[in-house]
């Protein structure tokens, strides 16, 4: 029911984005206000949900780590995965970021014939991995719409994307390399009863709209064409703060825009922002230095001590009275008996 549910929802966004491209009005809004809508949404969600956790204490030190901490200067202790050193987390976050390495390591897990059998997971943190690089690659070519002149490194993105050149126009292995990523991981969570079983409306709401974005942008690039100059003369007048509705600008092309403004408005809110929260993960960004350095609890009251000389002045007379030996005297009878001899 929740991916029934989600899947609604991204349809009805596909309608109202179409509808929307129907009517001058609706077309007005669609193309000034909603975009900035969404902008201001991402922008302002996004910095609260940062400050929210960078300003929540971390009293203990909790660094989740594999492999051998560093102990004795003879024992070989792991440099990334159990970092003790700045440095080291740094390579260790970067191999997180860029490579999702602790989704590598992962394992799959299944009960067969009353046996516990433990296999690799590779297939996920491949499509993982290709899903977020070609996403990231996608967005650095859309540059191409929002500056002017186009930076040199946006059209060598798109000339490596297209490099085989099939078809006109160039067929990106980006676009069939996300939409099959997306496919796997959606059919993922079909497959699997224990995952479809945890499954939010959440997790199928974001795979659908992202979907959604993916499928509308090549069929107006390879099926239905745009009018690529009013698309970037639209673009250019957004960032530019000067929005304008062209009627060039078709009713797909209003769909994807507005399929684009759902995504920017949800994110913040969303499990998508983990893309923000892996920085400041305390289990990821702090060395494990805890034999090296003492971390003290910032929440610890402060504590009124008793030393053993105040407590000892204190029960002086109850001590001599049952014999038992006092620390000061014998110090200080020591003390005279050394400068006697």
């Amino acid at each position: 029911m929740n991916a029934l549910y989600s899947l609604l929802a991204v349809l009805a966004l596909v309608l109202a984005g179409f509808a929307c491209g129907q009517g001058a009005p609706a077309r007005m809004v669609l193309a000034t206000f909603v975009p900035y809508a969404a902008f201001a949404a991402l922008l302002i969600g996004f910095c609260w949900r940062v400050a929210r956790w960078a300003f929540v204490p971390v009293p203990f030190h909790i660094p989740v780590t594999c492999g051998q901490q560093k102990s004795l200067v003879w024992i070989r202790f792991a440099k990334i995965d159990n970092p003790s050193t700045r440095w080291g987390v740094v390579s260790r976050m970067a191999a997180e970021i860029l490579l999702f390495r602790s989704l590598f390591r992962n394992n799959r897990a299944r009960l067969s014939g009353g046996r516990l059998i433990l296999g690799e997971s590779a297939s996920l943190w491949l499509c993982s991995l290709a899903f977020h690089w070609t996403l990231l690659l996608i967005m650095l070519r859309h540059l191409r719409l929002f500056l002017e002149p186009v930076p040199a490194f946006v059209n060598a993105l798109e000339r490596l994307d297209g490099y085989f050149q099939i078809g006109v126009p160039p067929l990106y292995f980006s676009d069939v390399i996300l939409v099959s990523a997306m496919t796997f991981l959606l059919f993922r969570r079909f497959r699997d009863p224990a995952l479809r079983y945890l499954s939010l409306f959440s997790d199928y709401f974001a795979l659908f709209l992202l979907l959604a974005i993916a499928v509308t942008g090549i069929l107006m690039r390879y099926f239905t064409r745009v009018d690529i100059l009013s698309v970037k003369q639209f673009a250019l007048g957004l960032a530019a703060f000067r929005p304008g509705a062209s009627q060039a600008l078709s009713a797909l092309f209003l769909c994807h825009l507005l399929l684009v403004c759902a995504l920017a408005a949800y994110l913040p809110f969303s499990k998508l922002m983990h893309m923000s929260g892996v920085f400041l993960s305390p289990t990821r960004n702090l060395a494990n230095n805890s034999r090296s350095q003492r971390h003290i609890n910032p929440w610890n009251a402060p504590v009124k001590t008793h030393a053993y000389v105040e407590w000892e002045e204190e029960f002086r007379d109850k001590m001599q009275a049952a014999g038992i030996p006092l620390e000061i005297e014998n110090e200080t009878e020591d003390a005279g008996n050394a400068r006697t001899n």
